[in-house]
């Protein structure tokens, strides 16, 4: 347990914030204190510009308990960043970071123990120079305007969350539960993270370095031949999936094969082959008590060291760590 008193947690209000970026980690760090008896937890306090209700991107107003100015006389322990993004008409989605806001936090930065940032909340991070010379992740929507808008940043688009010093980045929206709960356990242990991970009904802890793709949320297909191809690898996962298999079963050559896997996926057909494996291994980890080995062999591996390099590649895991995290909770 931790022998501080009770942590202050500011989250940033404004205008357009993404809602569960804001009520998402709070539910979180409430539950510390059902946890923790009568240990000091967490005192979250949602500061904005004025006292004013803010308006969140779906529309429901949330009333701040504090001002930036106000908060920016006292210590915060942490400081969580939430973001925001706008839809152009081409449906591309860009992320937010409004110069006032982005100053803001800049100034509460200094006065924080650790900063976090959830979803596109990065952006703000980065303009306000904190990632600068750091490894940090977003939303993978907006993964390629934050490597674009600063070079500065070393964007790693794959994990769930990434931990750099003091400076914490989360992934999609959900992953904001990922990351408190690696808050939770940096503070109080990882013995109080799973019990609060078990009232939240969710898993203890993905580990950060744990992609934040999977292969059912990967573009959808612009033509019907990938489409059926796609079904065509996931249904035959156990067998041979070679360069040559594919491009005879979708009568084009291996060369134009592998331009329209580029085109339509943005990776190559081995790549793709090896995710959806990875995929399907994943899922009978979280869900039988198969052996490794029979694991490795359903799922096209053939043998248990190709699976765990693969796991190695893709998760930053093994089988073995990934189904002791995953398989007690499913």
């Amino acid at each position: 347990m931790s022998d501080v008193g009770e942590r202050l947690i500011v989250v940033v209000l404004f205008d357009g914030v993404d809602l569960l970026d804001v009520t998402g980690p709070p539910e979180v760090f409430a539950l510390l204190r059902r946890e923790t008896d009568d240990e000091p937890g967490y005192r979250v306090v949602l500061a904005a510009e004025t006292m004013d209700p803010v308006t969140t991107a779906a529309g429901v107003r949330v009333l701040p308990d504090s001002t930036f100015r106000e908060v920016a006389r006292r210590r915060i322990d942490t400081l969580m960043v939430p973001g925001s993004v706008e839809i152009d008409s081409e449906r591309r989605v860009h992320a937010l970071a409004d110069p006032a806001v982005v100053d803001r936090v800049k100034e509460l930065a200094g006065r924080a123990r650790r900063v976090a940032s959830v979803c596109v909340g990065a952006h703000l991070l980065a303009a306000a120079g904190l990632l600068d010379g750091r490894r940090a992740t977003t939303h993978w929507s907006t993964a390629h305007q934050l490597a674009a808008d600063h070079p500065h940043v070393e964007v790693d688009a794959d994990p769930i969350f990434i931990r750099d010093g003091d400076v914490w980045t989360g992934a999609g929206i959900t992953a904001c539960l990922d990351l408190s709960l690696a808050l939770v356990a940096e503070d109080f242990g990882e013995a109080t993270a799973l019990r609060v991970a078990r009232q939240l009904v969710m898993y203890l802890k993905r580990p950060g370095g744990q992609s934040q793709f999977s292969v059912p949320i990967e573009p959808v297909s612009t033509t019907r031949r990938m489409a059926d191809l796609r079904h065509h690898i996931s249904r035959h996962l156990a067998g041979p999936l070679t360069l040559t298999d594919l491009a005879e079963y979708a009568h084009v050559s291996e060369r134009q094969l592998t331009r329209i896997f580029k085109t339509e996926l943005g990776t190559t057909p081995a790549a793709y082959v090896e995710s959806a494996r990875v995929e399907a291994a994943r899922n009978r980890l979280e869900t039988t008590d198969d052996t490794l080995e029979r694991v490795a062999s359903a799922c096209g591996f053939g043998t248990l060291d190709t699976l765990i390099r693969a796991f190695r590649r893709r998760l930053d895991t093994t089988p073995t760590e990934y189904r002791s995290r995953f398989r007690h909770l499913v």
